[in-house]
């Protein structure tokens, strides 16, 4: 069965201040959602709020049609798992160890991994391609190992839903690319829902089947690629000019965004 996450009419903020004021969304099927628009948009925002990290001030965030603030912890990370922006974990930590805490959901505080547990891990090791990293120490690690590991702790979880907050931002070209190439694969052989915060619009384009596009804490456009990133769109979006066009590779369209004037008179 699909995993639905769904938010009503929901108001989000922190300490009285109102970033969203009225958010509706569903996400119902396995698909790669990007949401993107300019610095402090909201999307960061929505991504907690679904994720159980921000409760709303008004309005519901529905888990399989509950309201995911009433159910237990454990219920709700057997079916979500998070990748935050900053992670952080003691530097002498194994990779082995990192993956395994995954698995808190279901061994509990005091109990001892079983032999599903174990192989859970392992098949998240294997999935994220850091096996041979197993017993590495983690500030032994590049910044792409690092965040395969990290990814394979989430999916540990054995998640049907993905959630991902600005994964490649510290990440140079070649390790971005990795990372979005494996996310991807996820998405096709464990039939995940990934739902990622990203600024690279050229990735958004590329590896997303669904774009959310976010502006002073609402949606402003909600759809497949070529329906988003429009000219006129990521004018209101960003104040720049930019040229949009599908270029042709190894027999594949791909859409691509090219930024190149500020705008006078932007308003964000």
């Amino acid at each position: 069965m699909n995993c639905m996450i769904e938010a009503r009419a929901v108001t989000l903020g922190y300490a009285g201040k109102i970033i969203c004021p009225c958010l509706d969304m569903a996400i119902s099927k396995p698909e790669i959602v990007s949401i993107i628009g300019p610095n402090g948009s909201g999307k960061s925002t929505i991504l907690k709020a679904i994720s159980r990290l921000l409760p709303p001030v008004t309005g519901s965030i529905l888990l399989n049609g509950k309201d995911i603030h009433r159910m237990r912890p454990n219920d709700v990370a057997r079916l979500l798992a998070v990748l935050p922006q900053s992670v952080q974990a003691p530097d002498d930590m194994r990779v082995y160890d990192l993956v395994a805490n995954g698995r808190a959901p279901y061994v509990g505080l005091f109990g001892r991994p079983n032999a599903n547990d174990q192989a859970a891990v392992r098949e998240a090791l294997e999935a994220t391609g850091v096996s041979e990293l197993a017993f590495r120490r983690l500030d032994t690690l590049s910044g792409g190992e690092r965040q395969r590991a990290w990814l394979a702790m989430a999916l540990a979880q054995q998640p049907q839903i993905l959630l991902l907050d600005e994964p490649t931002t510290y990440l140079d070209v070649h390790h971005q690319l990795e990372f979005m190439k494996l996310v991807e694969r996820l998405y096709r052989e464990l039939k995940l829902t990934v739902v990622m915060v990203l600024h690279d619009l050229n990735h958004a384009a590329r590896f997303s089947h669904r774009i959310i596009a976010m502006k002073s804490g609402e949606i402003f456009a909600d759809g497949t690629a070529p329906a988003v990133l429009t000219t006129e769109n990521l004018r209101l979006l960003y104040g720049v000019e930019s040229t949009v066009m599908t270029i042709e590779q190894d027999g594949c369209a791909h859409l691509v965004c090219f930024p190149h004037d500020i705008c006078n008179g932007y308003e964000a």
